[in-house]
């Protein structure tokens, strides 16, 4: 995990390495300053030494000088570092979930992954740059500074044999009992990014149904136990300060106690030594503080680091053969004995047995009840998931022989619930085609009859779309995306009820206009409503994720029982009012 992590660090390893070498030349200034103090103290101030006083207070200032540089560069290369690996590792994140297949997402929340690119990725960030500052400087200034005191007093310096591993044996403890409930905190910010992004999302539905209040209770008890766990956490981690007082009382006590005696009755302590002493304790229990907090923070880090590395680590399910085509010859598909289960279970199958067989070019209509399975089957053609069983054939090859990106480059799909990204109308057109002109773009919304109502726009083309397409109405997104489809001037069209939101006049008028645009392009339409499909080449009727039947229109009236329901259902004026 910790290997796959750091490679991320990338272009700034000159950056990391340099940090600990800067923070060696501070550690050594920090050491060397209180002997410098004890110097000035018994040889310039108690024998009123002016000359030795300059000296001393010269070296003394040139050290603080120098520690304060080394210091400077130390926190600047540390934060670049820290920044840049953070940068690199955040983008590997995002290309790795741009790999993943549907089934990949499914195994995380979208609430999970956006957590991870977040919070996650700033705690390892964090922890980072304190492993190559903090961690560097605190065990040096620890060893170092013990070094120092027992050069100075032997006796003296057995305090710190006492006092040290107390202090440890309680920082442990606190590290200890706080590590469980970080942990509990970050699984809690899922569910609370899951909250707001579902209430974003569905804000006017929410609005629609006066559920604010709902909103704000469901998101003030998740809110709450983020603040109950972290809360918990922070009281034990606040542990931290009164130890580092106690111990540094204790300390000061005894050494004003015992330094005392060696200066008075033994002679064996000069007050220089003894002010050197108390210097060194601080820095002592300091860095004992400081590695303290640095290990709470590679706690919370530790359960980053492994949620991030359990997205690093998933492998896409959908992934390139040997030697893949990368040529689509036409737009014939073909369903050979096809099983398809979500969860990869025989046992539970969406779509059972399906045996289909359409020629290039062929207009097929799906219908069928809800959960019948019509997405799961065209979702199978762009390899949006991988069969369970059996074969699909485009252009007369396995989808899977196909590269991923020459497939899917052929296959345009608009979905009823299609998404359009901020930018412009004609930016949002042109993930067609990012070279289409702006000819090709007008032509493709006239055949999507969008253009009629992008003109009543002040900007027209140039209209700013707002996240989500929320600033269009339901029909009008649905037909930019039509025409963003038709750009990619695919051999296979699919669209899956998507004029559903639209009158049966536009809708009509969509599906004229795409026969003369694409007339050789295969093109699967689902609809639920039977006027949408009933001018098909054939129409496929699913229940239950197997094929009832099928046929034409005048032939599925005849002989099919699921079909004729529907029919009459709309007939009657249940199926066919969908408004703009």
């Amino acid at each position: 995990m910790l290997k796959k992590l750091l490679a991320n660090v990338g272009e700034y390893k000159k950056q990391s390495l340099q940090t600990p070498l800067y923070t060696m030349g501070e550690v050594l200034m920090d050491v060397i300053m209180p002997l410098i103090m004890a110097g000035l103290i018994d040889h310039g101030i108690e024998k009123s030494d002016s000359n030795a006083i300059l000296r001393y207070g010269g070296l003394l200032f040139l050290c603080a000088i120098f520690a304060l540089v080394m210091g400077t560069l130390g926190g600047r290369t540390a934060a670049v570092a820290s920044a840049g690996f953070a940068k690199n590792l955040r983008h590997k994140l995002f290309t790795q979930i741009q790999g993943f297949s549907f089934s990949n997402i499914d195994r995380f929340s979208s609430a999970s992954l956006i957590t991870r690119l977040t919070t996650d990725v700033t705690n390892v960030q964090n922890a980072y740059q304190m492993v190559i500052r903090i961690l560097v400087r605190s065990p040096l200034i620890l060893i170092f500074s013990l070094i120092m005191t027992f050069n100075i007093s032997r006796e003296l310096s057995m305090i710190y044999l006492v006092i040290v591993p107390i202090m440890i044996i309680g920082l442990g403890a606190i590290i200890r009992f706080a590590f469980p409930l970080f942990e509990k905190v970050f699984r809690t910010y899922d569910r609370l990014n899951n909250v707001v992004q579902e209430n974003l999302q569905g804000i006017r539905v929410v609005k629609s149904y006066v559920r604010e209040e709902h909103e704000e209770e469901k998101f003030r008890q998740v809110s709450q136990k983020v603040f109950d766990n972290f809360t918990k956490a922070q009281r034990i981690v606040a542990f931290n300060m009164p130890l580092l007082q106690i111990a540094v009382y204790v300390c000061m006590l005894l050494l004003s106690w015992i330094g005392a005696k060696l200066i008075v009755t033994k002679s064996e302590l000069s007050t220089g030594e003894l002010v050197s002493m108390f210097n060194y304790t601080m820095q002592i229990l300091m860095s004992l503080m400081m590695l303290s907090m640095t290990f709470v923070q590679l706690m919370i880090a530790r359960t980053s680091a492994r949620r991030i590395s359990e997205v690093l680590n998933e492998e896409s399910d959908l992934k390139d053969g040997e030697d893949p085509l990368t040529e689509v010859p036409n737009g014939s598909v073909e369903f050979k004995n096809v099983c398809f289960s979500y969860k990869d279970d025989m046992d539970k199958l969406v779509l059972e047995n399906v045996n289909l067989s359409i020629k290039s070019g062929e207009v097929i209509g799906i219908v069928g009840g809800t959960g019948s399975s019509k997405s799961s089957l065209v979702q199978l053609i762009p390899r949006l998931y991988d069969v369970t069983h059996g074969e699909i054939k485009v252009g007369g090859h396995d989808v899977r022989r196909y590269s991923l990106e020459a497939l899917r480059d052929q296959v345009g799909m608009v979905l009823q619930n299609n998404v359009l990204f901020s930018g412009t109308i004609a930016e949002n057109l042109r993930w067609g085609d990012a070279n289409a002109t702006n000819e090709e773009v007008i032509h493709a919304a006239k055949i999507a009859q969008a253009d009629p109502f992008i003109q009543e726009f002040p900007a027209k083309y140039e209209t700013l779309i707002s996240e989500g397409g929320n600033n269009v109405s339901g029909g009008q997104k649905q037909r930019l995306t039509i025409a963003r489809a038709l750009l990619k001037k695919p051999k296979i069209l699919i669209l899956d009820d998507s004029t559903s939101a639209v009158d049966t006049k536009t809708d009509q008028a969509i599906r004229s206009g795409l026969a003369k645009a694409i007339p050789g392009t295969t093109t699967f339409v689902i609809s639920q409503r039977i006027s949408s499909i009933k001018d098909s080449d054939r129409i496929i009727v699913l229940d239950d994720g197997k094929i009832n039947g099928i046929g034409t229109h005048d032939e599925l009236l005849e002989s099919n029982v699921i079909y004729q329901e529907v029919f009459e259902s709309q007939q009657k004026g249940f199926g066919d009012h969908h408004d703009e």
